[in-house]
C-alpha cells in the first residue's frame, strides 16, 4: 500500500498560527495534527508515505524525520497550488502496477478502524470515507444506491443525502486512479481554477467503477480555531492519560501536561494542552492549548490558543469590596 499525504495550503482559517508553521504542525491535545495522523496509520501495511508539501516542505521533512526517524517518506512539491486532485496527481511517479493507495488529507482527523479496509473494499474498486451530517448544504455528499455511490452532489440546496466526504479515500488500483485523474486535468475539469477529486470519481462513476462509501465513527476539524479547540476537548476525553497530578496545583481532568513542562501555583483543566517545556505559573487555565516553549504568568485563559514560545503575563486584582458595591473590571465602555 502507497499513502499519498498531501499537507500543502495555507490553513488560512488558522491564522496567526499558520503564519509561522504548516497546519499540519499545529498542536491539539498533546500532539500535532500530522502526528495524529501518523499513529492512526501505525497498524495498516503502508510500504511508502509520500507527502505532498508546499514551500514549507523543508519544515515538515525535518519534522518527520526528527519524530519518525524510520518512516520510509518521500516529499514532493506542489509547486503551484491547482487543488487537491493536482496534489495526488503529484505522486503518479511514486505508484506502481498494482500498488494500492489509501489517499488522506489532513485538515481534518477521523476514528476509524482502516484495518477493515480489505474486507469492505472485497467487491468494490474504492471507498471515499463519509460522515452523516445534518449541515449537508456545507459539503459534497455521496448519492448512494444498493451500497454504490451513484452520484456526487457539491453542496446540495436539498437533502439528497447527507453523506458528507471527509477527505480519506482507497483505492484498489492506483495507477487506474492515477489515470483518471491525468484525464481530469486534461478535460480541465476545475471549480474556481482548482481540480478536485470528486470530478474523478464521477469520471470512474461514470465508466462503471463501483466506489463504496463506508462511514467513520468520528470526524474531528481542525482547521479553525473554535473546531480545534472542540477536537482537542474530544480527544482529551479519550485519552487514556488525561489524569495528571502536580504537587501545589489543582489539575481538573481531562488534561495533557508534557512531561517536559513546569506548572507552579496554578490550576490548569479541565480540556487544556499545555505542550513541552512550557512554564506556567500562578494561572489558570481551561479549554485551552498552550504551545511549546511558551511562559504564563499570572494568566486567566479560557477558549484560547497560545502558539509557540509566547510570553505572556497577565494581572492578578487584590479587592477589598464593601457591602451592596458594584464594580466593573471587564474594561468595557458604557
Amino acid at each position: 500500500m502507497k499513502l499519498v499525504l498531501p499537507v500543502a495550503g495555507k490553513g488560512t482559517r488558522l491564522r496567526p498560527h499558520t503564519f509561522s508553521k504548516p497546519k499540519s504542525l499545529v498542536a491539539v491535545a498533546g500532539k500535532t495534527v500530522l502526528q495524529h495522523v501518523i499513529d492512526s496509520l501505525k497498524k495498516l501495511p503502508i510500504e511508502e508515505f509520500i507527502i505532498i508539501t508546499d514551500e514549507n516542505g523543508h519544515v515538515i521533512e525535518e519534522y518527520v524525520r526528527e519524530n519518525y526517524p524510520d518512516l520510509n517518506a518521500t516529499y514532493i512539491p506542489q509547486k503551484d497550488l491547482l487543488g487537491p486532485a493536482h496534489a495526488v496527481s503529484l505522486a503518479d511517479p511514486r505508484i506502481n502496477a498494482g500498488d494500492d493507495v489509501l489517499v488522506v488529507f489532513n485538515d481534518t482527523l477521523f476514528v476509524t478502524d482502516l484495518t477493515r479496509i480489505t474486507r469492505l473494499c472485497q467487491d468494490l474498486d474504492g471507498l471515499i470515507y463519509s460522515k452523516e451530517v445534518e449541515n449537508y448544504q456545507r459539503f459534497g455528499v455521496n448519492v448512494m444506491n444498493d451500497g454504490v455511490i451513484v452520484d456526487m452532489v457539491e453542496k446540495p440546496d436539498q437533502p439528497i443525502s447527507k453523506l458528507a466526504q471527509v477527505g480519506l479515500y482507497y483505492l484498489k488500483d492506483g495507477k487506474t486512479f492515477m489515470n483518471y485523474i491525468k484525464k481530469a486535468i486534461e478535460m480541465k475539469l476545475t471549480v474556481k481554477g482548482e481540480f478536485y477529486l470528486p470530478d474523478v470519481f464521477k469520471l470512474m462513476i461514470k465508466d462503471g467503477m463501483k466506489l463504496g462509501a463506508p462511514e467513520i465513527e468520528e470526524w474531528l476539524d481542525c482547521g479553525k480555531p473554535e473546531t480545534l479547540l472542540a477536537t482537542n476537548r474530544f480527544l482529551l476525553e479519550r485519552s487514556t492519560s488525561s489524569h495528571v497530578c502536580i504537587e501545589g496545583c489543582v489539575i481538573i481532568p481531562p488534561v495533557f501536561i508534557h512531561p517536559s513542562a513546569r506548572v507552579n501555583h496554578s490550576v490548569i483543566g479541565p480540556y487544556a494542552s499545555i505542550g513541552r517545556h512550557c512554564e506556567i505559573n500562578d494561572s489558570i487555565i481551561r479549554d485551552s492549548v498552550i504551545n511549546r516553549n511558551s511562559i504564563l504568568k499570572n494568566a486567566v485563559l479560557e477558549g484560547s490558543i497560545v502558539g509557540d514560545s509566547v510570553e505572556l503575563t497577565g494581572q492578578f486584582q487584590r479587592l477589598n469590596i464593601g457591602d451592596n458595591s458594584m464594580i466593573d473590571l471587564s474594561g468595557k465602555q458604557g
